[in-house]
């Protein structure tokens, strides 16, 4: 999510795992009522298909408040009368109404369940509007503890951001808090002080200057939209845009900074065009035209919020100016702006329906960082700086975490995912059909909700190779497979150790010199070699450990 192995790559890798309760042995795990009602698809969730969201708030600096409303549109499912909307302590839930007239709602914790008066029928589309407000929690290291971020630019004005994934957007308006169900467009208005400028997703529609001498800003986003994604972000902004000529054509990318930054920005953010060129030739056109791409600066490190990805890397390259890898290839860009935007594929484009399947968004995203490398500097480059950053795999707990509990895996679902990602490759060993892969996940799941299940079995199923145990090896156990010979009496003989039933790895290997596939499962097997000085080396692009028992 170096000085590598310093303070701030811990922080990078603790930060991303830091609610992930689910990393524990499950004897020691608690999960609560709470715990269930966030992350699983209640019986208050499920009779209904969202369709719409009108967020319409007014935030105030001076105390630290938001207020407003947010319209809930939605398609009847099955019938039922009773309806789950989520937001967080302190957090309230002040009226809801359906047709102008009022209705009675009840608190669990951060669960609100309305009941509706009218008939839901089946096929029939609905709104609600819920009425809210309070002073939302306020981040503590965003965006790996989020909520709202309430700060001064060096010129004493308000620099305000959101950042809310894993605790959810309920963190500050009321929604449907659960990932299966996106959002299938989106109004979102946000009412701020005259001199400041609000940046969230999607296009400007318009600003409206009100009476007390606020200013409105209207967002429309036109695209599927996960709730974490929402985001608003105030400041003394300034402005500068370009065309990307795309795939689909003119990309709209528009860049919002603080005002003392417009020069530097100008120059650094060059990197968001590059990012755009490579990405597209690996994953497909980038998935939100209709919304445009923004990068706007605020006052933490940065988020994947949808066509509004938010930059706080110091304008500096590397993260926080350090390498990730150790390798100096990741100083040749931002890690920020190439991270971040990456997940315009795999989170806001491909989204998990569990956040115990993060790792789709992470793992992914990770190995983009190293296929941007691959695009401008070369493959031994990028395979280099993807082995670099396998120093901080901790392979302590698996990378997939519980369902239904809204619980992360493991942080090494970032270097080790990506590994993982870059070991299929080397048995796919056909470049041209590992980057089809790629752009056929984007196009097959556009703008969709996935399961891990369903990412396995595409791999699998397009590249002809089941990988099933692999996926069950990487992601569900957290051992390292081993790979373990001998040769004597002119024989190679070996097999995997550590690792599930039916692991069946290929393997790339160099023996005597010579480049050889190898096909060990978990019994033995045996090759004729010349000699019993025949020399074997694995191919360090597999993530796999050997070990020699001949010695």
């Amino acid at each position: 999510m170096k000085k590598y192995v310093g303070s701030v790559i811990a922080a990078f890798l603790i930060g991303f795992s830091a609610n992930a309760q689910g990393l524990m042995n499950k004897s020691e795990t608690v999960f609560t009522h709470q715990d269930t009602l966030r992350g699983s698809i209640t019986k208050e969730r499920a009779w209904w298909d969202l369709k719409y969201y009108h967020l319409d708030i007014k935030v105030n600096p001076a105390d630290k408040t938001i207020t407003g409303s947010n319209t809930v549109r939605y398609t009847v499912l099955t019938e039922n009368n009773r309806m789950q909307i989520d937001l967080q302590e302190p957090m309230k839930i002040t009226k809801v109404t359906q047709n102008g007239k009022e209705l009675k709602f009840e608190r669990d914790g951060n669960a609100f369940f309305i009941t509706l008066t009218e008939n839901q029928k089946v096929g029939e589309t609905k709104e609600i509007i819920v009425s809210f407000g309070g002073v939302p929690k306020e981040a503590v290291r965003p965006p790996w503890d989020g909520g709202i971020t309430w700060q001064k630019d060096k010129n004493g004005k308000d620099f305000i951001a959101s950042s809310c994934q894993g605790l959810g957007a309920s963190v500050w308006w009321p929604c449907k808090d659960h990932m299966y169900d996106e959002v299938e467009n989106m109004l979102i208005s946000v009412n701020v002080p005259g001199h400041l400028t609000d940046v969230s997703n999607g296009r400007l529609q318009s600003v409206k200057k009100q009476k007390d001498g606020t200013k409105t800003f209207n967002w429309y986003v036109s695209n599927p939209i996960n709730n974490y994604g929402v985001n608003i972000n105030i400041a003394d902004y300034v402005n500068f845009s370009e065309k990307f000529k795309g795939e689909k054509g003119d990309l709209d990318c528009n860049y919002y900074v603080l005002r003392d930054n417009l020069e530097i920005a100008k120059k650094h953010f060059q990197d968001a065009p590059k990012m755009l060129k490579a990405f597209e030739s690996w994953f497909g056109p980038y998935p939100f035209y209709e919304d445009s791409y923004k990068l706007v600066e605020v006052p933490y490190l940065g988020m994947e919020h949808q066509s509004s990805v938010t930059y706080g890397n110091d304008y500096q390259n590397g993260y926080k100016g350090n390498d990730m890898s150790g390798t100096g290839w990741g100083l040749k860009f931002d890690y920020i702006i190439i991270h971040e935007s990456g997940h315009e594929w795999f989170a806001n484009n491909i989204t998990y329906k569990d956040i115990a399947d993060m790792w789709i968004h992470e793992s992914f995203t990770t190995y983009s960082e190293s296929l941007f490398i691959e695009y401008y500097y070369g493959k031994d480059a990028a395979n280099e700086y993807i082995r670099g950053i396998r120093k901080v795999i901790t392979n302590k707990k698996p990378i997939i975490g519980y369902y239904d509990v809204n619980v992360e895996g493991s942080g090494d679902m970032y270097p080790k995912g990506a590994n993982i990602i870059h070991t299929i490759r080397q048995v796919i060993n056909d470049d041209a059909k590992f980057k089809s892969i790629l752009r056929g996940m984007n196009k097959t799941f556009y703008h969709q909700t996935v399961t891990t299940k369903q990412i396995e079995d595409y791999i699998s199923k397009e590249s002809g190779i089941n990988f099933s145990p692999v996926f069950d090896q990487y992601l569900r156990t957290a051992q390292v497979p081993t790979f373990e010979y001998y040769i004597k009496n002119q024989k190679l003989v070996y097999h995997w150790i550590n690792c599930v039933e039916n692991f069946d790895l290929p393997l790339k290997v160099t023996l005597n010199g010579v480049e050889t596939w190898l096909k060990p499962t978990t019994d033995w097997k045996a090759e004729n070699v010349k000699d019993d000085k025949s020399t074997l080396v694995v191919d360090k692009n597999f993530y796999v450990t050997e070990f020699n028992i001949t010695n």
